[in-house]
């Protein structure tokens, strides 16, 4: 089967699911903060992923004050920053960013910076010149926010920008912001993105004469 051959000017990336492999740590940190709230764990990580912890928490406990979610997510944040045990590089994410090295792209992930380092860090990944982390925006995915700043660092068009992401909250922002979709990893594969990859072993990059990037996307 052909390759999908998607063309863009610049490329924003999430990180967790997308880059980063950090299930094993996400998934323990929110059932003991699950089963501290009275709430069933396998609820709870239904909806955890993509979004900022905070807006987690106000999902899954809608009538408790926003000002105790903000206390808890930066407890969260201290707390998946401690625990790097399990945090692995998307199957094919080194060599992938090593392609777009020197091609226009951003980090734009629900993490705050110091998780967002040490991530990347230990799956021995580049981190990007240009990131948008959970302190520049005001509203979390699926809010836009995140993915119209970092097109605006890159100084690109919406519409001239693909978006890597995995999870629901994400692949909405990046619709919302009016991006295309690359989806990877098997929470994308239900939630129709414009391409989608089991991996980023999938994906092979060229850049054009003319600037732009192309995305080979080869099936498996």
């Amino acid at each position: 089967m052909p390759a999908t051959v998607l063309t863009a000017h610049a490329l924003l990336l999430d990180m967790d699911g997308t880059l980063v492999n950090s299930d094993a740590v996400v998934e323990r940190c929110w059932r003991r903060w699950a089963l501290r709230e009275g709430l069933d764990p396998e609820a709870a990580l239904k909806v955890v992923h993509g979004r900022q912890g905070y807006a987690t928490m106000a999902v899954l406990l809608p009538d408790r004050p926003m000002e105790q979610n903000y206390a808890d997510n930066r407890a969260m944040l201290a707390e998946e920053t401690a625990d790097t045990d399990g945090v692995v590089p998307v199957g094919g994410a080194p060599a992938f960013m090593d392609a777009i090295a020197a091609l226009p792209h951003a980090l734009v992930t629900s993490a705050d910076a110091a998780l967002a380092r040490t991530r990347m860090t230990a799956s021995g990944l580049r981190m990007p010149e240009i990131r948008v982390t959970a302190e520049n925006v005001g509203a979390s995915k699926p809010d836009p926010e995140g993915f119209l700043k970092g097109a605006a660092e890159l100084g690109f068009d919406p519409a001239d920008c693909i978006v890597f992401e995995d999870s629901e909250a994400g692949i909405a922002a990046g619709r919302a912001a009016g991006m295309r979709i690359v989806g990877v990893g098997p929470r994308a594969g239900a939630l129709s993105p414009d391409a989608h990859v089991e991996d980023l072993t999938q994906v092979r990059v060229e850049a054009a004469p003319d600037g732009s990037i192309r995305l080979h996307i080869s099936a498996r």
